[in-house]
């Protein structure tokens, strides 16, 4: 929409969602929003009682549009927990169940997110440092976390399992009683659950710390360890990609995921608990269901 700011200089108004700024060359043209200009356009010269009038009513407008925006988050994720969070090789962008669903949830509750890759074992450090507003990349509901953040309602379930090489004959009891070498995540509830029994009841097998599942998948395959342990999705998606991997068993309890957030923030956990409603309500959740998960 042209305009002509003071001097004749020629302008351009773009509008946006929430407000509209100037450009061009001349006074005016430099990116304000428009009520800006206008205000100082109108306000030069002679003070009234009207003028002051119109530009008090016009700051006071000016001030609220701010107000209109929408407010964006940032969600921390693990960038190689396929199929909940990942970061996708073809197009460089995160992507996921996790990913997919919390797009979705700010586009109908009406706020704005950013997907964050972080090291997983430093992401509750970053979150309570407010580097990032939320975790919502498969991490599961433990008393432990819940002593430093506040989580959603769950959102799924699941289980366990001993990964091995395809052609391996080791069963759950084997990996727990005899010196094989173990992988899991380092900063998972797994890796703390299985490191404490291990301390509890004195098991024989040796324990290796790695930054994903997918990296243990790689030193099972290379034969630098015996079994691995993970949360059976991640197992799937091995196999699915044609891994020479399978399945020797569960183990433990199945975990709980939830999106954990700040204590003290209690808007935002409103809108996801209300955001993740709607959600498993909606054809949608089925939709991703299929696409990542199998089901």
């Amino acid at each position: 929409l042209p305009l002509f700011a003071r001097g004749g200089w020629p302008c351009r108004v773009r509008s946006g969602p929430t407000s509209a700024t100037v450009s061009g060359r001349g006074p005016g043209g430099d990116g304000r929003p428009v009520a800006a200009v206008f205000v100082h356009i109108f306000c030069q010269g002679e003070p009234s009682m009207k003028k002051l009038f119109v530009c008090a009513v016009l700051a006071a407008v000016l001030a609220a549009v701010p107000a209109f925006a929408k407010k964006t988050y940032v969600n921390g994720i693990d960038p190689n927990y396929p199929p909940f969070a990942y970061v996708d090789e073809k197009t460089g962008q995160p992507a996921g169940f996790d990913v997919d669903s919390m797009t979705w949830i700010a586009k109908h509750m009406g706020f704005e997110v950013t997907h964050k890759p972080l090291a997983w074992d430093g992401i509750i450090p970053a979150l309570l440092a407010k580097q990032i507003d939320m975790v919502d990349s498969g991490m599961s509901i433990t008393p432990e976390r819940a002593k430093m953040v506040q989580f959603s309602n769950p959102y799924w379930t699941v289980s366990r399992v001993f990964l091995v090489p395809a052609d391996s004959k080791l069963t759950p009891k084997d990996i727990l009683t005899q010196k094989v070498k173990l992988g899991v995540q380092r900063g998972t509830s797994e890796a703390n659950a299985i490191k404490k029994e291990q301390e509890e009841k004195g098991y024989a097998f040796e324990l290796r710390f790695y930054d994903s599942a997918p990296l243990a998948v790689e030193d099972l395959l290379n034969g630098r360890i015996q079994a691995a342990l993970m949360d059976e999705l991640p197992a799937d998606d091995a196999i699915a990609h044609g891994r020479a991997v399978k399945k020797a068993g569960t183990h433990g309890v199945p975990d709980e995921f939830g999106v954990a957030m700040r204590k003290d923030d209690k808007e935002l956990h409103k809108l996801v608990n209300e955001g993740y409603k709607k959600l498993m309500a909606d054809p949608y959740w089925k939709e991703l269901q299929k696409k990542y998960l199998n089901k």
